[in-house]
Parts: structure tokens; C-alpha cells; sequence
């Protein structure tokens, strides 16, 4: 079995894999500071409940754009698992074409995406819209080039960033919007945040496309904590919430 874990700004999302199948999913919070022992209690509780004999995990991969977060998991997986873990970094093997101006800028996170959406649709051209803290913009070429991206604020990030920098604006449920014109506060940050986003979306992908894919056609798939927020919209051909751990997943394959 594989234990599997995209660790970000604000949350480890992970998973565990038996068989390229994944068995179940999970969500934490990736706060500052915390120990190789809580980490690791937290992971062993977690199997436990989940009816699986932590013995039966043979690696662990991990992937995060947080480098402070490393030094912990590392020792994690050392003292709790008996297993030296799998990093996705630099040097490692993806099966992909990095054309970034300098490779070792692209998130970790980005290339997990990438090498699942490569394996899964193979001979497409893809963009991949990732819905995180921040959310990115991935273009990978038919031929397992990847081409470039698109950095912008969150959805978290911008509603947060309205409360902190303003008297009386608060801080609001982020959720789907019928209307965009709004009768009281709250439902006018939340439809500004839900059409603000859908329609950076929209135009991000075309002028992708435009400047990528001409005349081509393309695949684009959502992931990360808010993609089904936008399910109903057709911004997107296809969602899989699961996309950056089966990366993770392969690219622990093409390694060992």
C-alpha cells in the first residue's frame, strides 16, 4: 500500500492507494510548527480507523509546497512507518517535458497534476485549473510537454484579504451564487467571489488556449477544494478532486 500526501499552505490532503486504487482520502490541517509526533499519531490513528494495518504501508510519498513542512514528515514516515519517504522534486523522474524558464520553480503540487493528467489522457492537450490556496493554471502539450502556468489568489485568499483590509466587510461562506446583483453584504462578497472566479476561469482558459493550442482541441480538467463549486458552470470537461495524489502515486512508480 501507498500513503500519499500533497501537503499545502493550509491543508494535507491525502490518501491511501492499494493496487492503483485509491481506498480512502483525507484532510487536515497543515498547521505551522507541527512535530514528526503529532503528524505521525494523527496518521496511525487515521489507519486504525479505517480498518488498515499501518505494517501494510510500503511508501509513503509526499509532495508540498511548504519546504518548512519536510523536516516533520520526513521524520514521520522515518520513526512511524519504517520508510525512507518519496519526495516529488527536483530530480526526480516525471515523464515530462518542463519547458519553465527554470523547472525547479514549479510546484510540486503542479507536477502531480500534471504526470496524472498526462497517464489519463494520454495524446491530449490539457489544462488543468487547480483550486487551492492559491489557484493555478497548468498547459500540458499532447506531447508530455509542460508548457506553463497561471498563478491567482484563492477564493479563501481574496475573502480573507476583503475582511483584513477593509472596516466592516466580513468574512462570508464561500458558495454558490444564482445572481450576481445582491441586496445585502454577505450575499454581494459571496457573488463577487463566486462570478469574480468563474469568469477569470473562463477567459484564463481561452486566452490559454489562444496562446498554447490554436485551432487544437483540449481537455480541461478541474481539481483541488473548490473545482465542484463550479460542476454546473461547463468550465470544465472534466473534475477529479483525487488528481494531484494518483501524480503523486505514478510518479513514486516511475521512481522505484
Amino acid at each position: 500500500m501507498i500513503l500519499a500526501m500533497d501537503v499545502g499552505n493550509t491543508q494535507i490532503y491525502g490518501g491511501v492507494f492499494d493496487d492503483d486504487k485509491i481506498l480512502f482520502r483525507f484532510r487536515k490541517s497543515s498547521k505551522s510548527g507541527a512535530t514528526s509526533d503529532e503528524v505521525g499519531v494523527f496518521l496511525k490513528g487515521l489507519l486504525r480507523e479505517n480498518d488498515i494495518d499501518f505494517k501494510k504501508i510500503k511508501h509513503v510519498a509526499i509532495c508540498t509546497v511548504v519546504p518548512d513542512a519536510l523536516h516533520s514528515l520526513k521524520n514521520c514516515s522515518l520513526k512511524y512507518f519504517n520508510i525512507e519517504p518519496f519526495i516529488l522534486g527536483p530530480g526526480v523522474k516525471t515523464g515530462l517535458n518542463i519547458k519553465y524558464k527554470n523547472p525547479l520553480e514549479v510546484g510540486a503540487d503542479r507536477i502531480a497534476n500534471a504526470v496524472a493528467g498526462v497517464h489519463l489522457h494520454p495524446d491530449k492537450n490539457l489544462i488543468i485549473v487547480d483550486f487551492g490556496t492559491a489557484n493555478t493554471f497548468c498547459a500540458i502539450s499532447k506531447n508530455k510537454e509542460y508548457l506553463g502556468g497561471v498563478i491567482t489568489p484563492g477564493l479563501k485568499i481574496s475573502s480573507e484579504a476583503l475582511s483584513s483590509k477593509t472596516a466592516k466587510l466580513p468574512i462570508v461562506e464561500i458558495k454558490v451564487v444564482e445572481r450576481a446583483l445582491s441586496k445585502t453584504t454577505v450575499e454581494s462578497i459571496q457573488a463577487g467571489l463566486y462570478f469574480g472566479n468563474l469568469f477569470i476561469i473562463r477567459e484564463m482558459v481561452a486566452k490559454i488556449k489562444q496562446e498554447c493550442f490554436p485551432g487544437e482541441d483540449i481537455k480541461v480538467i478541474g481539481t483541488g477544494g473548490f473545482s465542484r463549486l463550479y460542476e454546473k458552470e461547463n468550465v470544465f470537461n472534466e473534475i477529479n478532486g483525487d488528481l494531484v495524489l494518483i501524480g503523486l502515486m505514478l510518479a513514486l512508480k516511475i521512481n522505484t
